[in-house]
């Protein structure tokens, strides 16, 4: 069988950085506070100043990001929070384990990001927030979002676990709305080795709800003064991530140049990711839309060439979600897309020889 290429290749940047990642490891196992230790304050301030806002709060995934920030915005069984549907469970499964209801809205065809121009019709008196989540790396149209938000008073949490390192007029994702979230999963554009995450906010009271929600609702030591949970990141992945933002701003710019390169050589064969005049992506995942899935998929992978689906279930069909006695509208155009998008592999080490030999591989299954 032929040999398979990486889908993303982490040991390159590895190699890049090692000196770095080991000294920062060291560190941490000399002075032995794994728990809260100092990298952990070092970073959140490192990653508030790139983001551009006054707080970062570090957490333990990208998960529990989303589950502080609706915690901090008290956020209650019954309460509705407006989301997208075609993204990975995490946002839909957050709302509905703090007893709220997720209330999807389609998305827009091009970006696949929430289409704001369906999110006023959905707002009812039980809206309490609402949940743009950035697919692919590129921020959804927050501005327009923001501006419905603002009309009824409802907050906006930002899910960037697919955008940290994008922006939108010029403003970095994770800074457009009341919170931002983001995700540090080793795959991420800016990943840890394991798991992690942030919460973002320019707001000094959600910014204390957020840090004491993280400790079990901790005021002070052995002091609770409302529920919480167990979310802080470890400083070992503080550590590692010290070391990988030190050349992040490099890294993004060769996943732009990289999108660039695959989206001119493709645009003639298929449908290659639309990104708005107004963003700048990080390609969290650079996705095609195709038709004949299956055989697509199955031809590269007998040269070597893995595939991935992200994602093939809107979060409205989802098993854990789906009633089929009451269940949700269509969403038609989350519905199509998700039956035909397929992520390449791509990340910013790819050599010219592996760019060359997936472009033309996958040119050839358009004939």
């Amino acid at each position: 069988m032929t040999k398979m290429m990486p889908f993303i290749d982490l040991s390159r940047q590895q190699h890049r950085i090692r000196d770095s990642l080991e000294q920062k490891i060291k560190n941490v196992l000399d002075h032995g506070q794994y728990i809260m230790g100092p990298e952990v304050k070092e970073l959140e301030n490192m990653l508030a100043n790139y983001v551009g806002v006054k707080h970062c709060v570090s957490v333990a995934n990208g998960t529990d990001a989303l589950l502080i920030a609706m915690l901090a915005l008290d956020i209650k069984a019954n309460d509705e929070i407006i989301t997208s549907p075609f993204t990975f469970i995490a946002t839909s499964e957050m709302i509905a384990l703090l007893g709220a209801k997720p209330i999807y809205v389609d998305i827009h065809e091009q970006t696949y990001n929430i289409d704001p121009s369906q999110i006023e019709k959905a707002i009812t008196e039980r809206t309490k927030a609402i949940i743009p989540i950035s697919i692919y790396g590129q921020c959804a149209n927050m501005n327009e979002i923001n501006e419905i938000a603002k009309k009824y008073n409802i907050p906006v949490i930002e899910d960037g676990a697919q955008s940290f390192g994008a922006t939108h007029y010029d403003k970095k994702s994770c800074s457009l709305s009341k919170i931002g979230c983001t995700s540090f999963f080793p795959s991420k554009p800016l990943g840890c080795y394991g798991d992690g995450g942030a919460c973002f906010t320019d707001d000094n009271e959600i910014a204390e709800r957020m840090r004491s929600i993280r400790v079990h609702g901790q005021k002070e030591r052995y002091h609770h003064t409302q529920i919480g949970i167990n979310g802080r990141m470890d400083t070992l992945q503080a550590a590692i991530l010290i070391a990988k933002l030190e050349i992040f701003e490099e890294e993004v710019i060769l996943r732009n140049k990289l999108g660039d390169k695959f989206n001119a050589l493709l645009k003639d064969y298929y449908m290659t990711p639309y990104i708005e005049k107004q963003n700048t992506s990080v390609y969290a995942q650079y996705t095609l839309r195709v038709g004949n899935r299956s055989q697509f998929m199955h031809n590269l992978k007998e040269i070597g060439i893995p595939t991935a689906i992200h994602y093939p279930t809107p979060a409205h069909l989802q098993p854990a979600f789906f009633d089929p006695k009451y269940p949700h509208k269509s969403l038609p155009i989350s519905e199509k897309v998700a039956s035909e998008v397929v992520s390449l592999p791509f990340h910013p080490y790819l050599l010219e020889d592996e760019i060359e030999f997936i472009i033309s591989s996958v040119i050839k299954q358009s004939t």
